[in-house]
């Protein structure tokens, strides 16, 4: 890996033994639910990407810098104290739609949830179909096209 390659990348590792690995019931059941929502909305395949996210399809990104690399289009990682999906354009546009959500916090592009029951459903499935079809002209994999 060169210096300007992101350290997590794309592997081979089993989505479906990783979830089945989360010791707790309730965020294991809230990670297939975001499984499935964004496999929907991307229509690609889970995959892992480092040893911890859930990443579906992909984009090649360049910063001005000149630095490029693929990434996922969205994803979801269960952390210690956060279900935390990454929605990469953010959301900044979607300021309607975070009011209706229910309880969260957001990094620049990271969704903080304690767990889908605290959040309206329809509402988390149109912030990441929104997010996903942003991200629609930098796909390179081709999926959901």
């Amino acid at each position: 890996m060169s210096k300007s390659e992101n350290k997590t990348q794309a592997t081979a590792a089993s989505v479906d033994a990783f979830l089945d690995a989360i010791a707790d019931p309730q965020r294991r059941d809230d990670c297939r639910r975001v499984r499935a929502l964004m496999e929907a909305a991307t229509g690609a395949p889970a995959v892992m990407w480092g040893p911890s996210i859930v990443g579906f399809g992909r984009y090649r990104y360049r910063y001005d810098s000149g630095r490029e690399g693929e990434w996922m289009v969205t994803g979801f990682s269960p952390r210690k104290n956060d279900l935390t999906l990454y929605l990469m354009p953010g959301f900044e546009q979607q300021a309607a739609l975070m009011a209706k959500l229910g309880k969260h916090k957001t990094g620049k592009s990271c969704l903080y949830l304690k767990r889908l029951a605290d959040v309206d459903m329809a509402v988390l499935e149109d912030l990441v179909t929104r997010s996903v079809a942003a991200m629609a002209p930098q796909r390179i994999d081709n999926a959901g096209n």
